[in-house]
């Protein structure tokens, strides 16, 4: 496909092979899931659900060190009115901009390298498959230490892939997990060796892309059918999440972290697992 054809945006490069679209996050300093960032993935969301001749997407970052560590703390606001363009005011949140990721036609593989956690979580969880490079790839959700519970689908998902008790463990932890934990827990498909990660999922990536369509969308669509999060559930999560962000404990937690290096290339953010539970003032 040529490229002047591709969804070409300003925080998501794109490349086509065969079957298979390549999406590469590249939102500099640190990926922050912010207002172009997710007005970018409401473009290409929609250019996916339409006509677009691709059997596989595969998202990955073009940070070695962050895949998509969490949502700008910042710019709540302008990114929560940039995901409502997606489905309008009632539908104004990350999780269901997520829930049309999930429903696409295409199969969606998420590549991760470095850190996912929060909204970056909560975007590869929305994906099809999900693969990790053993050495790097951290994930988490941190959003209790903070002061609200996950509220873009990770509650919802990671009990249906790992249980109640797991799930719990990694949401009221707000801890980091490595590839190997998180592959033993659910959390992804296959944690493998950094440098075979490209070869693996291309292999995948290329092999679903050969199949017969209309065999894969179906059999996707059942899938999902069985073990996908209704809209009820993500909206009412989207509510108590952004509720407590205005009202409750996120407001002074997040400050503290902001002022010891938080959304920057800092030990804080590197290691966002151990700095919540050094937060002061501990409680509301």
């Amino acid at each position: 496909m040529p490229d002047d054809v591709l969804p070409q945006t300003e925080t998501i490069r794109t490349r086509a092979d065969g079957g298979v679209l390549y999406a590469t996050f590249d939102a500099p300093p640190l990926n922050l899931i912010g207002p172009e960032l997710v007005r970018d993935l409401v473009h290409l969301i929609g250019h996916l659900n339409g006509s677009a001749p691709f059997r596989a997407v595969v998202f990955d970052s073009a940070d070695p060190d962050f895949f998509l560590p969490h949502v700008d703390l910042t710019k709540v606001p302008e990114y929560t009115a940039e995901a409502a363009k997606a489905g309008g005011p009632g539908d104004a949140s990350l999780g269901m901009l997520y829930q049309r990721l999930s429903r696409l036609p295409v199969v969606t593989i998420g590549k991760l390298r470095g850190r996912a956690r929060g909204a970056g979580s909560e975007f590869l969880l929305a994906c099809d498959v999900r693969f990790a490079a053993r050495e790097t790839a951290i994930l988490g959700q941190p959003e209790v230490g903070f002061g609200a519970p996950p509220g873009a689908g990770a509650v919802e998902r990671l009990a249906r892939l790992m249980g109640t008790g797991r799930a719990l463990e990694a949401l009221l932890g707000a801890d980091d997990f490595t590839a190997d934990l998180a592959e033993r827990y659910g959390w992804i498909n296959r944690a493998v060796p950094g440098a075979e990660l490209d070869a693996v999922v291309d292999r995948f990536a290329r092999r679903v892309a050969g199949f017969p369509t209309d065999a894969v969308t179906a059999t996707k669509t059942a899938v999902i059918r069985v073990n996908t999060p209704s809209d009820d559930e993500i909206r009412a999560a989207a509510v108590v999440f952004q509720h407590l962000v205005r009202e409750g404990a996120v407001g002074p937690r997040t400050a503290w972290l902001l002022k010891n290096g938080l959304q920057t290339r800092s030990e804080t953010e590197r290691e966002l697992g151990e700095a919540m539970a050094t937060i002061t003032p501990h409680h509301p």
